[in-house]
């Protein structure tokens, strides 16, 4: 075990400050996340070095289209969320169920197989699979190391956690995919067990320091309505109108059982996005039009996607038809 950071010892226990549960242990008790311990009036990690994931995937499955596309990244990640989405679809990982043997792990190894993999393709690590945030002591020390080697450091995550905690990782962070589950307080509370207020500061906060894009999964009958859809948007635009959004299609999953979302809805719903935002995307519904990215100020295709292929359309670094600079990061 791994004594955790941000926690403030009690007199009869602990009070864990990393994410807005605030959990209070005491006499070995866990918290809502699964991973944190109190154990004789200390908190500890007990997932730190634990991976229970990894691969080499391209960026475009995390999802990022902006950031060094058709890029490759090192994907890792452990056990334990401090949300209990009912539609998760990694939730043996999520709440500690997977079978199979977990693999102890290193920062210094993560560093070290980085080096062996050097190439124009390999950009670095992408934190991923269960929730990183719950990782925090691992991340933060194996996120200072690959930032020491020249590689990039990538977030795939929930976006629940506590301000502090996001400004002293966010030096080493270099772009982050943010779940926004819905525009919707109660959503959050019935379905995730949790609250949006905190997921909002917290891409705000990630927005100013690195590049974000964010994920929102689109539930039938739950959080699909168009005026729901129409304030998430507006409220992206009002951070920055290029960060990009992408709308992925629900599948039944975990202890959802809805019918998986109607294409023709998740269309309708990326146009109504788009009143406000220059990049929408559709995920999960293969062969769709709105993989590809196009020019905010001309229409053109900047980007062609097949699956996790991409193939840019660019003059340099700026759009082939008009000569917009593109909100692409390449370098």
């Amino acid at each position: 075990m791994h004594e955790a950071l941000f926690y403030e010892k009690k007199e009869n226990g602990v009070h864990c400050h990393l994410c807005p549960h605030h959990c209070r242990l005491q006499s070995g008790e866990t918290g809502l996340c699964g991973v944190r311990r109190e154990e004789s009036g200390r908190l500890y990690a007990l997932n730190y070095g634990v991976c229970a994931a990894m691969a080499t995937d391209p960026i475009e499955k995390k999802p990022l289209y902006h950031f060094f596309p058709g890029s490759d990244i090192f994907s890792i990640g452990t056990v334990g969320c401090n949300l209990d989405c009912g539609f998760c679809q990694n939730w043996q990982l999520a709440r500690g169920h997977r079978q199979g043997e977990n693999v102890p792990i290193v920062p210094d190894r993560i560093a070290a197989m980085l080096e062996k993999q050097k190439g124009p393709h390999n950009i670095g690590v992408a934190y991923t699979y269960s929730e990183p945030g719950m990782w925090y002591e691992f991340v933060s020390d194996t996120a200072r190391l690959v930032r020491d080697k020249g590689f990039k450091n990538v977030l795939v995550t929930n976006g629940y956690l506590n301000i502090e905690p996001l400004k002293k990782l966010l030096p080493f962070l270099d772009a982050l995919n943010i779940d926004v589950k819905a525009f919707s307080d109660e959503y959050y509370r019935q379905n995730c067990r949790g609250r949006l207020d905190p997921v909002l500061r917290y891409v705000e906060t990630a927005a100013r320091e690195a590049h974000v894009e964010l994920t929102y999964l689109v539930v039938p009958t739950l959080n699909d309505s168009r005026e729901e859809v129409r304030s998430f948007a507006a409220w992206v635009a009002a951070i920055n109108p290029s960060i990009p959004v992408h709308f992925s299609r629900y599948y039944p999953q975990h202890r959802f059982t809805l019918p998986s979302t109607p294409v023709e809805l998740m269309a309708e719903l990326s146009k109504t996005a788009r009143e406000h935002l220059h990049y929408v995307y559709i995920g999960n519904v293969p062969g769709s039009d709105s993989a590809h990215t196009y020019c905010p100020a001309c229409g053109k295709a900047q980007a062609g996607r097949d699956g996790y292929r991409t193939r840019l359309l660019l003059c340099g670094d700026s759009c082939a038809n008009c000569g917009r600079k593109s909100d692409f990061i390449m370098n």
